[in-house]
């Protein structure tokens, strides 16, 4: 392995040229504004290299993220605000501070008791009561980000809540609210009521995310997953049909599906 701590130093060397007075004139007219798409950007892209399971790829993806986080720390430095010396030093506080199972006296023997735990330190450096406690003015779902998609906004409301017990006892419960749903969107369908339709797909698949929640399946990742499917399998679909000198349009439903279920084949071979 490469020494880490010259390499981190390389880097914020870099950023700092590039930010300088003869630097890059992109980079230097960068703000911390223009770069939220791109965090953004590259935080997904990271996520898409560990779907990969390309080491290569995800080294590539993990160093563009640094990068981003380097990149902040330096418009911070130039403000006189913190450096990257500073975020490092503050993560490792925090992170010794929220292990007092590891690095204190604290007894905590599962997953469920070292999350409830980390959220009343979290109150406790904010200067809050933790928001479990009683006298607490503050809820629980306080401190998840407003800004994240849906899917993981709905899983991480539940899986706090059900860290005080709001959950269903079991699977079999959820499936049945799923059953539940689908039924009370039927209904929404006949009606014709498309406030009252788009309420219920909602819910339906507020209580799929549930459902990957209570299998500690990620949603997300399992939804990108039946999405890079549907896309194989319809380009499949494209190529089959454009060989035969043919229009998409021109295909009938029967036809695609069989070329579908050709492709499914392919993925198993």
């Amino acid at each position: 392995m490469n020494d880490t701590h010259a390499n981190i130093e390389k880097l914020v060397a870099l950023v700092a040229r590039l930010r300088g007075e003869n630097g890059c004139p992109w980079d230097r007219e960068q703000t911390r504004e223009t770069l939220k798409p791109m965090l953004i950007e590259e935080a997904f892209e990271t996520l898409d290299a560990l779907d990969s399971d390309d080491p290569a790829d995800l080294k590539e993806e993990l160093g563009d993220l640094l990068f981003q986080v380097v990149f902040h720390a330096q418009i911070a430095r130039e403000k006189g605000e913190f450096d990257l010396g500073d975020v490092i030093d503050r993560s490792h506080e925090k992170m010794t501070r929220r292990h007092p199972h590891i690095f204190g006296a604290a007894d905590l023997k599962t997953s469920e008791d070292v999350l409830k735990n980390w959220e009343d330190i979290k109150a406790s450096e904010k200067g809050i009561t933790s928001p479990s406690r009683p006298d607490s003015k503050r809820s629980l779902l306080d401190g998840i980000p407003k800004k994240i998609p849906a899917l993981y906004r709905a899983y991480q409301m539940t899986a706090k809540a059900a860290r005080v017990g709001f959950d269903w006892p079991c699977l079999e419960d959820i499936l049945d609210k799923l059953n539940e749903e689908a039924s009370e969107l039927k209904k929404a369908v006949s009606s014709g009521d498309r406030e009252q339709i788009s309420g219920e797909i909602g819910d339906l698949l507020f209580v799929a995310v549930n459902i990957a929640r209570a299998l500690d399946v990620d949603p997300e990742t399992a939804l990108e997953r039946s999405n890079r499917k549907f896309d194989s399998r319809f380009r499949y679909i494209e190529t089959a049909v454009k060989q035969r000198g043919r229009e998409l349009k021109d295909a009938s439903l029967a036809e695609m599906d069989t070329l579908w279920n050709e492709a499914k084949k392919e993925e198993t071979r």
